[in-house]
């Protein structure tokens, strides 16, 4: 399918659908022993070599921390290359490098290199860091799943959706607040409060107003962040941010789309330009691709709509209806009327309903690793800890 011009400003990449201050711990140096073997005078080149590795995923640079990893692996095949020309196994470093030292684990620091893409204004450097830990066999779920836009039927009724899923389409629907869930009881607490003080002779019209007024404005300059802010400190709600943002992370991550951070502070998402209360920023090389050519394939955009829409399924999934989400739809819309010829409203309905099965049975499939990325993203762990548990939930699982 072809789009308009106009698709060609639409920035698909990086894209933020609805998290937390990564922690990144603090490394020490106290355990290091020089091994028996091993060259003294390598030590302190290693030192500073990782050091700086570490400095490079603190200050979020991927391009240094994924050049510094390749350099150890480039000194390992030189050093493997001398042996085999040798004939023999060396018990020692044969070249002044750092990769056969010892004194670190590589394969535990070397995942930190996903921390390190929150700022990367590349989005192909986060691609060559995933794609460098799945070369190393770090990543064997990335992607896995990637062919799973090429199964099953594509037209998805109303009815058809209930039978697969048990639930209505209409549980799936993004909810104003107010209207559903706790947010209902919320309101009714607030009106029947503010009724029984005015019952009681205590006016608070002036400080209604004045709060009706604060909270006016900040929907319309600030998105919304300032009570977003606020309600983050609720636990229940919260936690469906969690719940919603890991069904976008495990999906994209499934999906082979690589995510570069999630943002679940609104006050961090409004400065990075996020619309909404939280972002999963993923980016598909595809799709990125195939808009600056002017076009866009079935395949991609099933892609595409799988990860947006995986956030409303996880809420589903978890909760029997889905309340966030509302922003997914909106980008979804934007897409579509892009589109030439945009899609009709019956084929934008279909196209939906599809992807939010799909997204459905994926996580249900999958849902120990749905929830020990939750678990991981409530601790307040780094992206690299989170794609860690979800590696861990995967394999255990086979």
């Amino acid at each position: 399918m072809d789009l308009s011009s106009r698709s060609l400003h639409l920035k698909i990449f990086p894209h933020f659908l609805s998290s937390p201050r990564l922690v990144f711990g603090h490394v020490s140096f106290l355990f290091l022993q020089t091994p028996r073997d091993k060259n003294p005078k390598l030590i302190p080149r290693a030192l500073k070599g990782w050091h700086e590795y570490e400095d490079a995923v603190k200050r979020k640079d991927v391009a240094r921390a994924l050049r510094f990893l390749r350099s150890l692996e480039a000194d390992k095949n030189k050093d493997n290359s001398a042996d085999k020309v040798n004939g023999f196994l060396s018990s020692g470093p044969t070249r002044a490098g750092i990769s056969e030292l010892g004194l670190f684990d590589g394969s535990q620091r070397d995942w930190e290199v996903l921390d390190a893409c929150l700022n990367a204004d590349d989005m192909r450097l986060v691609g060559s860091a995933y794609g460098f830990l799945k070369n190393r066999g770090f990543l064997p779920s990335f992607g896995k799943f990637s062919n799973i836009v090429l199964e099953g039927p594509r037209d998805v009724t109303p009815t058809v959706f209930k039978s697969s899923t048990g639930l209505e389409v209409s549980k799936f629907a993004p909810k104003k607040w107010g209207l559903s869930g706790t947010s209902r009881f919320a309101l009714v607490a607030f009106l029947g409060g503010v009724s029984f003080l005015l019952s009681q002779g205590i006016d608070i019209r002036t400080n209604l107003a004045a709060i009706l007024g604060l909270a006016f404005m900040d929907s319309i300059f600030l998105g919304g962040t300032s009570l977003a802010q606020i309600s983050s400190y609720w636990p229940p709600y919260k936690r469906r941010i969690l719940i919603h943002e890991a069904g976008h992370l495990l999906v994209a991550y499934l999906m082979g789309c690589p995510i570069r951070g999630v943002i679940l502070d609104p006050i961090i998402a409004m400065q990075m330009g996020i619309q909404g209360q939280a972002g999963t920023q993923f980016w598909d090389e595809k799709m990125s691709n195939e808009l600056a050519e002017g076009r866009l394939s079935g395949t991609t955009f099933d892609r595409y709509c799988m990860v947006l829409f995986a956030g409303i399924a996880a809420e589903a999934l978890v909760y029997g209806e889905a309340e966030g989400g509302e922003n997914d739809e909106n980008l979804f819309r934007s897409i579509c009327v892009l589109m030439q010829p945009p899609l009709s409203v019956a084929k934008m309905s279909n196209q939906a309903r599809w992807s939010v099965l799909q997204s459905y049975n994926l996580l249900k499939w999958q849902r120990h690793a749905h929830r020990a990325a939750v678990k991981a993203l409530e601790s307040g762990s780094s992206l690299s800890v989170v794609i860690r548990r979800i590696e861990e939930a995967m394999s255990s699982a086979t």
